[in-house]
């Protein structure tokens, strides 16, 4: 006899946004925990619409993406204007799907995987604007065959759309600046890691959604979703590579909220799980994280700490260990050597390096690069008649910088 299934779209939405049980949800709602028992259940009854519209707000998705089915003629209250994302979902909605009665060949999850791991490829120099898209649309793709596919084939195309969400958020987010979107998509991308009961792609995804509120400054959210990605990590017996960008990502959101003191700590415990290591593999996917780049994350935290010979030390040493390949990082790297530069008052060696991350960003776009560079023309201003900032000036708006820029 077949399990029932239950509604995992709430769950795995209700611990994304930090209510780690049914009672906390429950509690934020003002409701019985066994009202959010029964939308958890398989079967889980329509709410009233002042609920409905709570749930939208605290969770962040409309009604039926978290699961729930309106009655004929019945509207969900509390919907949210959406981003592109749904122009896509739309277009497809005209296009026939096939019956789920059908179930494809085991074959499809190799097929899947495949241009999953191709995409995973491109990333790294193909343009976000048109990568984008097409990361969608096999995203797409994989929520048919998740409906089409059944056993071992389908936690295998549930892993691949949990992996390719990932991708198409950390786009969304480090290079086209769509925060909300990929704090939307990194949320599907949870779902998915849950049919596929991968617990590294639900810390990897968890982390990354910690990104959203550490950046905007709500330490306090960033940190419950790091909770949980440590937790995930735990249960999925993690290498040390994954345990140590977790420090990483903490430290960046408490550099972000100018705690340094407690972040260079975070970084040195991650410097300590690389030098011991462990025996477990490293995923195939985990492929955005290195020594240098810990030593970048400290870099940047001794900077903004004001430790401007140890910054420039540690930056100068990761962007000499930076592989070839890692040109978004470089791009990164050489803006804070010329935050370094301009901090120290060396408005000419600070421009030297923002022109040279400029020169990495004509080659390969990187939205979180460019945001370096211009942190850098910023704290320029009292040198903005030099020879030196002119002229990178001229470079930071010059027609295909300009363009490229407004265009993303």
């Amino acid at each position: 006899m077949s399990q029932q299934r239950s509604n995992t779209r709430l769950r795995s939405a209700r611990v994304a946004a930090g209510y780690h049980s049914q009672q906390a949800l429950a509690e934020a709602l003002g409701v019985g925990v066994r009202q959010v028992r029964r939308w958890e259940s398989s079967t889980p009854p329509w709410p009233h619409p002042d609920l409905q519209s709570a749930l939208t707000q605290l969770l962040g998705q409309n009604m039926e993406e978290l699961g729930f089915t309106p009655p004929p003629g019945r509207e969900s209250a509390g919907q949210r204007p959406r981003s592109a994302l749904d122009t896509t979902r739309k277009s497809l909605a005209a296009v026939p799907v096939q019956s789920t009665a059908t179930i494809q060949p085991v074959s499809v999850g190799d097929d899947f995987a495949a241009v999953t791991r191709a995409h995973r490829s491109l990333y790294w120099s193909v343009a976000p604007t048109a990568l984008h898209p097409t990361v969608i649309g096999h995203a797409e793709l994989g929520c048919v065959l998740l409906a089409e596919t059944v056993g071992r084939t389908r936690q295998s195309v549930a892993s691949s759309l949990s992996e390719t969400w990932l991708l198409a958020g950390r786009i969304q987010f480090f290079d086209l600046r769509m925060s909300d979107a990929a704090d939307e998509t990194w949320l599907r991308g949870l779902q998915a890691a849950r049919e596929a009961e991968d617990h590294l792609l639900g810390a990897a995804t968890l982390a990354h959604m910690a990104f959203v509120p550490g950046w905007d400054g709500r330490l306090d959210e960033a940190a419950q979703r790091i909770v949980a990605a440590r937790t995930y990590a735990r249960r999925g017996d993690a290498p040390a590579l994954l345990l140590a960008w977790l420090d990483a990502v903490e430290a960046e959101c408490e550099t972000r909220a100018s705690n340094t003191r407690t972040a260079l700590h975070l970084i040195g415990h991650g410097e300590d799980l690389l030098a011991a290591g462990n025996e477990y593999p490293v995923p195939d996917w985990f492929d955005w994280f290195s020594a240098p780049r810990l030593a970048a994350f400290k870099g940047n935290t001794q900077l903004r700490a004001g430790h401007l010979p140890q910054a420039r030390t540690t930056l100068s040493a990761a962007l000499d260990q930076l592989s070839e390949s890692e040109e978004k990082q470089r791009s990164v790297v050489l803006g804070d050597l010329a935050a370094v530069e301009a901090a120290d008052g060396d408005p000419v060696a600070a421009c030297q390096y923002a022109v040279r991350a400029l020169d990495q960003l004509k080659r390969t776009w990187y939205a979180t690069g460019m945001d370096r560079v211009r942190e850098v023309r910023q704290e320029l201003v009292a040198h903005q008649r030099e020879p030196c900032v002119r002229d990178l000036d001229e470079r930071l708006y010059d027609w295909s910088t300009t363009v490229s820029a407004l265009a993303r």
